[in-house]
């Protein structure tokens, strides 16, 4: 078996995947996410290099992606405050896109580059010795076979 054309991904409400579903022009991801500068979690003064993001990844209706927007909210000095207004963002950002609905996605392989991070769906084969497996970065959510939707963090 191989990564499909379009993973399907299941909207669980209230968790990593609330935030997805379709609009007008097609379907969408929305997270609040976080990256770390490679090695500085061993750092003691880690929290600035933790940086926060309120994303919003647009696809057509078949699943092929369009944009990205992927907006920096802070970082894990004021890591509260970074979170809320990330949260803030991305539900703005989801209420503008027209008739929005929640619910289940299907979507192809994608990525976007921003501040030195991979975001996106990418194919984390490699990292699973040659395994099937498509990885959501940074949200760090994996999917496999049976591609039912189902993700594991």
């Amino acid at each position: 078996m191989t990564i499909p054309d379009r993973v399907p991904i299941a909207r669980v409400r209230g968790y990593r995947t609330s935030h997805i579903g379709r609009y007008a022009d097609g379907q969408f991801f929305g997270s609040v996410t976080a990256t770390l500068e490679s090695g500085a979690g061993a750092e003691p003064d880690w929290r600035p290099h933790k940086r926060w993001y309120a994303v919003l990844h647009r696809f057509n209706p078949t699943g092929d992606h369009t944009g990205s927007e992927i907006w920096f909210a802070g970082t894990s000095e004021r890591e509260r405050a970074a979170i809320k207004v990330a949260k803030a963002h991305l539900k703005a950002s989801i209420a503008a896109l027209p008739g929005h609905t929640f619910g289940n996605i299907a979507i192809g392989l994608f990525h976007v580059e921003v501040d030195g991070h991979v975001f996106g769906l990418v194919d984390g084969s490699d990292s699973f010795e040659g395994v099937d497996h498509a990885e959501f970065l940074p949200d760090s959510l994996g999917f496999d076979p049976p591609w039912n939707g189902g993700y594991d963090t």
